[in-house]
Order: structure tokens, then sequence, then C-alpha cells
């Protein structure tokens, strides 16, 4: 669920933004404790020269063949031409967003919405958006078709509301309507094609760009994201607002346990834990079907592979925590225990703090923790009859965000900087590379 936010209006910005964009923050706000050498070298960094600028250089044909030599008529040669052909439809899609800058206003909100929709697993990559909308239509059409609408709705809003239009353009400004858009119709009691259920997704889609600025505002302070902090209070302001006895848009009945569960250890099922794992992804939409998971990742993958590594793993971690719980098996195969986790895991793993083994480790532990958060959370909000959503996935990764430590090697990426894990990581190389070079 990049959870990232926004605000402001950006010109001429790039369509694919860093998180300076989105929140308005000034350079470095985001390193605290023992980081104060590793900002000097940040700020000593060419200010037109960014992470993946220098990639390109050292990509790029032309420096090849002036360094070279080679044959100025051949543009790559072997085993190059596969990697740059790959770049193109991998990471963020930074040069198709380039090529789109002056195409028809259509075709870029179009990629906004698809970028939007997969950024709920902080994925910035409109391909990616194509193959989870797909997952969307192997679960329910319907939901797909009102994830969707909600997607188009909050970025529209956003659009009136002259939101910074970098950020609009990354889908930070439609992933928690996606999700809005499809947990209203996963819980309505009406079943599918209820088509007055609409009206509601509209209106609270609508809410989503206005909370997500508010909080963006304050939550720019310790630049930090706001993650799908705006979903989850549209949807529990909804939920409450209308609840299981409402005549017009009734929802689906949430109560708390009253008797001791009955788990039966020789019953355990090792193929349905082995299938939790990609359910527990699929979860994050509210899709329970395995297939749906599995395009997920795949989606998920096509843009980074730590990110798919660290989802899997989260995912896996939940599942771990429910079954020292006792939890009942029907609920970890279901996937309920694997989505918290696996989105604590994206973001601790390299996405909002740079990889190194260090903090691999801590993203593991982050995943844990959000496991154990969701249980205690689900058994608390069931009492109101809600949901939690993604609740703990955002308490428990906010907390893990704002540890200070003088260890060097847990480095807070910068929210400006932000992109995918392996060029946040080059991005923190580099910089570490400048602090050893400098005579300070």
């Amino acid at each position: 669920m990049n959870g990232r936010s926004l605000i402001g209006d950006a010109g001429e910005a790039s369509p694919v933004p860093h998180r300076r964009d989105t929140f308005g923050n000034k350079p470095g706000e985001a390193t605290s404790g023992g980081f104060s050498r590793l900002k000097l070298a940040l700020s000593r960094r060419p200010p037109e020269q960014q992470p993946g600028e220098e990639r390109a250089m050292e990509d790029s044909p032309s420096m090849d063949k002036e360094d070279r030599g080679e044959n100025q008529s051949s543009p790559c040669r072997g085993r190059r031409c596969y990697p740059k052909a790959l770049s193109y439809v991998t990471g963020d899609m930074r040069e198709f967003a380039n090529w789109l800058k002056d195409k028809p206003q259509v075709l870029q909100f179009f990629d906004w919405v698809l970028r939007g929709i997969a950024q709920v697993v902080f994925v910035n990559n409109p391909i990616s958006g194509i193959l989870i909308l797909v997952g969307f239509l192997v679960q329910n059409p319907w939901w797909a078709l009102l994830g969707s609408i909600g997607t188009v709705v909050s970025t529209l809003t956003a659009l009136l509301l002259s939101q910074d239009r970098s950020a609009i353009a990354g889908g930070l400004h439609g992933y928690n309507a996606t999700l809005v858009g499809l947990l209203i119709a996963v819980f309505s009691d009406k079943g599918d094609y209820f088509w007055w259920l609409l009206f509601p997704i509209c209106a609270v889609s609508m809410t989503c760009p206005l909370f997500s600025s508010a909080l963006s505002s304050v939550f720019s302070k310790w630049d930090l994201p706001v993650f799908t902090l705006p979903f989850n209070m549209a949807l529990t302001l909804y939920l409450s607002a209308t609840g299981h006895y409402n005549p017009f848009f009734p929802s689906q009945l949430i109560t708390p346990e009253n008797s001791v569960p009955n788990v039966t250890w020789s019953e355990l099922n090792a193929l349905q834990l082995l299938k939790s794992v990609p359910v527990g992804v699929g979860q994050i939409y509210g899709c329970d079907n395995l297939w749906t998971g599995l395009i997920f990742l795949g989606a998920i993958l096509l843009s980074s592979p730590l990110m798919c590594l660290h989802a899997t793993i989260g995912s896996l971690l939940g599942m771990v925590a429910a079954l020292s719980l006792s939890t009942p098996f029907e609920e970890i195969y279901f996937g309920l225990w694997g989505y918290n986790s696996s989105l604590a895991c994206i973001a601790m793993g390299g996405m909002f703090v740079a990889l190194t083994w260090q903090t691999h480790l801590l993203a593991l532990a982050c995943a844990l923790f959000t496991a154990y958060l969701g249980g205690s959370m689900s058994h608390l909000m069931a009492v109101v009859g809600l949901p939690s959503c993604t609740w703990p996935f955002c308490l428990a990764t906010l907390v893990f965000l704002l540890l200070s430590t003088k260890n060097p090697n847990i480095y807070k990426m910068p929210l400006n900087k932000v992109t995918y894990p392996e060029e946040n990581r080059i991005f923190y190389l580099q910089a570490k590379k400048r602090m050893a070079e400098s005579p300070l």
C-alpha cells in the first residue's frame, strides 16, 4: 500500500516525482543522528546531476564510443543492448514519462492512473499498473471497475485542487482511492454490481487528496510519507457512518471473537501455507485469489526485484507470526496476516531506508512487529465492528522510520530522493563514497 504524499503546484516539474516534490521539503531534512558527514557529502553533490542521470551517462552508447573509440554507426554492442532496452520498462520508467510530456493530455492522464494503481505497493511503473489491473480482473471485474473509478476520481480531484503536478503524474494522488474503491466493494453487503455504490465511492475518493495534503503538511516536518493513512481514515469514516444495518449501503458484519478457536495442529496443510504467501500479497488490495497474488508479485518484480523479494518475505513472516499465536488456519490461508507485514517489509527494505544488511534485518523486525500489531488491532477494532485495514502497517512503519541511530549503515533516505530500492542504494553508495573522499 507507497504510499507517499502530496501538495503544491510544480509547473514544469518532471512527471516522475522524487519525494521532495510530494512534500515540498527542504533537502536533507530526513537524516538525523550520526549522519552529519553523510549530509555534508550530499550537499556537495552537483545540483544538476542526479543518480539516474549519472547511471544513464555511464550506460550511454555515445559515451562508450568516445571512450573506447568504437564505430560511431553502432549504437550498442552485444550484451549491452538487452539491459539498456530492459531499463525502459523496469524501475520507474522515467524515459517513458519524459516522452509523454508533450503528448496529448489524455495519454498522460492514463499513465497517471496506472501509476496510481501501482503506487499502493510503492511501484511507480505504468506497466506494473496494467498487470495489477489484470489481477483485479482475475479476482473480480466489478472490483476492478470500482478501484479504477476511485483512482480516476481522486486524480481529477487533485487536479481541481491544483496539487503538485509531478505528484499527480507519479500516481501519488490516486493510490489511496484505488484502495477505497476496492475495499468499499469488498465490505459491501449488497454483493457485486450494486451500481448505487458508485456514489459513495466517488464521494469518499474525493476526500483522499484532502487527507493526503493535510497529513503531508504535518509529516513534512519529519520528512515522513503519509503511506495509506488517507485510505484508512476515509474507509474507517465510511464504514463507521454506514455499518451493517444501513438501509442504503450496508457493510458486512464484523464481530469480535467470543469463544476459544478450535485449532488442530494435525490438520495444518503445508501446501495451503505456501499458497498463503502470494495470497497475503494479494490481500494488500483486498484480493484472495492465488493467481491474482502471483500477478501482483510479477508486477512488483518488473519494477524492482528487491521489492518483490521483501514483499514475499514480509508475507511469509506474517504467516509465521500467525502460527506463533495459534491463529485459526482459515485466517492464515486467507492471507489476512500477510499483507500488512508485506508492505512494512517493502517500505523498510530499501524503499525509505537505503538497503544494507543492517537495514534488511531491520525490515524483517518491522515486518514481524507489524504482523503482531495487526493481530492486536484486528481484535480491538472488531469490538466496534471495523476492519483493521492497513492501520498496523502505517503505525508500525512510521515508528521504525522515526528511529534515531548513530549507525551510518542505517540511512533513512530523504523523501526527495526516494525512487526504488536499487536506485536508492546507488544514491546511498555514491554519497558514502563522497563522504570518504571528503577532507573533513
